[in-house]
């Protein structure tokens, strides 16, 4: 269990627990695309939601990236897909 902080402080999320919640975010939304293909692929509707879907998650992943390399001190290479 970590410390109280200071009185006046918020105390900072950890940020590998933030890694580790983005990750888990990332892994629904790719499930969440990947139901929305198939259901898209069985009706015969467009992919416009999983495209959507999509977009959320490589924005998670960046963001995953992004605190990773705050660990190492990198400067991360940023890549707006």
């Amino acid at each position: 269990m970590r410390p109280s902080p200071e009185p006046g402080r918020t105390r900072l999320p950890d940020l590998e627990e933030l890694r580790s919640r983005l990750e888990a975010i990332a892994d629904e939304l790719a499930d969440a695309a990947l139901d929305r293909l198939r259901e898209a692929a069985a009706h015969g509707g467009d992919a416009d939601e999983e495209r959507a879907i999509t977009r959320a998650r490589r924005a998670v992943e960046r963001a995953v990236h992004l605190l990773k390399a705050s660990d190492t001190q990198e400067a991360p290479e940023e890549s707006f897909e």
